[in-house]
């Protein structure tokens, strides 16, 4: 270290005009300067390589070790990675599975960025299609019905009910992966896919405040913030929305009749360090929104009761839906042993409120819907490192759900010719049930040899709730490493999927008897579990960093088939079960990063067909019941041909972004023997960074076109099985995007 502070010097280094100073005091007290600042002083110089270029000075000069001091926040930060990285790869691994994931850069990319919805960025990944807002999502997994379990941080949340409100938004999303094809044992009941996210966190501690907003009166105002603190990691993000488009618009029309939406949504997590070796999480959600059903101009009412000529433009219909998680779980990572144990606690509701007057108008009855649902449980998992070959896994999880079903149905009574009389009369169908949920497994990962690994399971589910039903489910997948950074897997899975119990919960025939609720079809036997038999083979190769290809080939063969629709005018949505169905099904998807340039392509094929109604025959007419009886029908989840493109190019502080969303049409009409027309929407955006303030935190501007060819086109045309009424796509919308870094 070369000592200079500006003031002459003699030969010797000594200030002129006073005594000799010893050299090692000073080098002492800079060097304890030095360490306690932990920077370099005047720079920190190195050493001359050659003695001879340096002056007697720098001759004599001594060099102290760089001491390098890690803040707190980053050590914190590091040791967080440290935990999710282990329960990812070792006590939670999805072995055998197919699995396509967005980071949190591909998220930014997309053109609707941390604005896109969840159920639009899973649009994004192989094997997922869109629907209409009026499912129970709005899109699906390899056309399955709505068999998809979410899981954060590892920990499975647990099932909510049936309605439009997406519970979680990609705010808080560091990385969400879909898992699906032929599962572990660690993952159970919904077994479609698993969306399984890393919640985000945020080194150094940052944020942002964004508005989003533009057609149909959109504005969505959102908030997040994260960052560590002594031992402990946390984040949160809050969103407003509303918009005169909440849900899809039941006639082709730019703007819909009676559309608007308001919806709350929060999300929160801290992690806690207790030592090295162990770390307590705690996350908790909160989503409120109430949605106006839209209208359609122009229907004719039956004539009888009320008005004849009622506009059904004035009609008023609404639902409302509230979702509130917690979850409290304990991770601990050793040498041979991690485990995880998760308490939690979810609260469900939805309600749909009927026009009264103008329903009895035009459908004879009016049906105010309630559902709700608490349920409470615990989950346990681990995995301990038995030798370099084995590593056994096990695990339980136990859920009791109580629900509570209301079905308070204004209805008109029936003469004695089955004419109706214009007397509304109310009718109570209440129903409360307390419900267990239990399931276990253990599993062995044999690695044969360094390219080669076996992955055997086995699984024992329980369910109590209006039937019990229990089944033991082997799971075996292989995984081999022909080539470097190539991984070929083929899987066998045994799943039980139980239905969700508000949505199975009997309904009382006989109060309906003479009304004009009473069904054709006087038979009501109880929803039973799905069982089926599914096998899965894939590849996945990265020949060149940036480039992954992958592609895998399923089918499956059900007894029990479960699906679900909208029977009757209420959004809501009822299950039942098809006695056979089997689905058949090819995925590829390829996708390229390299500097600026991130593309992707996903193209899906898929057969899914059931037959014969094995529960709830009441919801059919005779008609459809008899042909479903005899005929194998594609189920009205299921699309042939799913595609989804896009890509980004980050230049400079610009960011340019393009997506396509291709689908050949959802099922319709008798017996879902047709299919609506095939659609292409195509979504486009430009963004800036600007350093407005200086301070390396920029404000971001985002530009984004919504179905840019302004296409219209049918997602449901209210003529299949379980369709009550038509849903459109969204047209042409400009979106404007404005978030400042904090």
């Amino acid at each position: 270290m070369r000592l200079l502070d500006g003031e002459a010097r003699g030969p010797r280094g000594e200030r002129d005009g006073s005594s000799p100073r010893p050299r090692a005091a000073l080098l002492i007290v800079l060097a304890g300067f030095q360490v306690f600042a932990a920077e370099p002083v005047n720079g920190a110089p190195t050493l001359p390589q050659d003695p001879r270029d340096t002056s007697p000075d720098e001759a004599n000069a001594v060099t102290l070790p760089e001491v390098v001091i890690e803040k707190p926040g980053k050590v914190v930060h590091d040791k967080m990675t440290t935990f999710d990285k282990s329960r990812d790869s070792f006590l939670l691994p999805p072995l055998g599975a197919t699995s396509s994931n967005l980071d949190r850069q591909a998220i930014n990319s997309l053109p609707q960025g941390s604005d896109t919805p969840i159920d639009s960025l899973l649009l994004h990944l192989p094997g997922v299609s869109s629907d209409s807002a009026t499912s129970n999502v709005s899109y699906h997994v390899r056309n399955e019905y709505a068999n998809v379990q979410y899981r954060i941080n590892g920990i499975q949340l647990p099932d909510g009910l049936s309605g439009f409100g997406q519970i979680l938004e990609a705010g808080f999303v560091g990385d969400l992966r879909l898992l699906d094809g032929a599962l572990p044992a660690q993952y159970g009941l919904r077994t479609a896919g698993v969306i399984d996210i890393t919640a985000k966190s945020e080194y150094p501690p940052s944020g942002r405040v964004a508005i989003y907003g533009g057609t149909f009166w959109s504005v969505s105002p959102s908030v997040e913030y994260g960052g560590q603190e002594a031992t402990m990691e946390y984040f949160v993000t809050g969103r407003y929305f509303r918009s005169d488009e909440g849900l899809n618009n039941a006639m082709p029309t730019f703007y819909p009749l009676h559309d608007q939406t308001e919806q709350w949504k929060a999300f929160g997590y801290l992690s806690v360090l207790l030592g090295e070796s162990s770390r307590l999480t705690y996350l908790a959600g909160l989503s409120l929104s109430q949605f106006q059903i839209p209208n359609v101009i122009g229907e004719a009412p039956l004539g009888d009761f009320g008005d004849p000529a009622y506009n059904s433009a004035n009609l008023n219909e609404n639902q409302y839906e509230n979702y509130a998680f917690n979850i409290l779980a304990l991770q601990t990572k050793g040498a041979q042993l991690d485990t995880q144990l998760s308490l939690f606690a979810r609260y469900a509701m939805v309600h749909f409120v009927p026009d009264i007057y103008g329903d009895l108008v035009f459908n004879n009855v009016a049906s105010n819907v309630t559902r709700k649902s608490f349920l409470v449980g615990i989950q346990f998992d681990g995995a301990y490192r038995l030798s370099d070959a084995h590593t056994l896994r096990a695990g339980f999880g136990i859920a009791p759900e109580d629900t509570q079903v209301g079905n308070l149905s204004t209805v008109l009574p029936l003469d004695a010719s089955g004419a109706p009389l214009p007397i509304p009369t109310p009718v109570d169908d209440y129903t409360v049930k307390l419900g267990w949920s239990i399931g276990g497994y253990v599993q062995d990962e044999w690695r044969v040899a360094s390219n080669f690994t076996m992955n055997f399971g086995l699984r024992v589910d329980q369910m109590y709730q209006f039937v019990a039903a229990s089944q033991v489910s082997p799971r075996v997948a292989l995984l081999w490493e022909p080539f470097p950074r190539t991984t070929l897997h083929a899987g066998y899975a045994r799943y039980f999927t139980p239905p969700m119990q508000a949505e199975a919960t009997p309904t009382n025939l006989a109060l309906f008897k003479n009304t004009t609720l009473q069904p054709a079809i006087n038979a009501q036997s109880p929803v039973q579990p799905e069982r089926s038999r599914f096998f899965d083979i894939g590849i996945d190769s990265r020949p060149f960093p940036g480039l992954r290809m992958s592609a895998s080939a399923y089918y499956k063969l059900a007894a029990n088939l479960l699906d679900d629709g909208q029977f009757g005018q209420a959004v809501v949505l009822t299950q039942l079960n098809y006695a056979q169905g089997y689905s058949e099904g090819t995925e590829f998807s390829l996708s390229y990063q390299t500097g600026g340039l991130r593309a992707y392509g996903n193209i899906s094929l898929n057969v899914t067909r059931a037959k014969r109604v094995a529960s709830n025959q009441y919801l059919f007419d005779p008609q459809e019941f008899a042909y479903l009886a005899t005929n194998y029908h594609v189920t009205d989840d299921a699309q042939t041909l799913t595609a989804s493109a896009g890509a980004s190019y980050s230049w400079s502080s610009f960011l340019f972004s393009a997506d396509c969303i291709y689908g050949s049409g959802l099922p319709s009409g008798f017996g879902n023997t047709q299919h609506v027309p095939a659609y292409a929407v195509i979504n486009t955006a430009a963004a800036r960074d600007i350093d407005v303030w200086q301070n390396k935190r920029p404000l971001t501007v985002r530009l984004n076109v919504v179905n840019m060819l302004d296409t219209t086109y049918l997602l449901r045309s209210g003529t299949g099985i379980g369709q009550f009424a038509p849903q459109y796509g969204p047209r042409r919308g400009f979106f404007l995007g404005i978030s400042q870094s904090l």
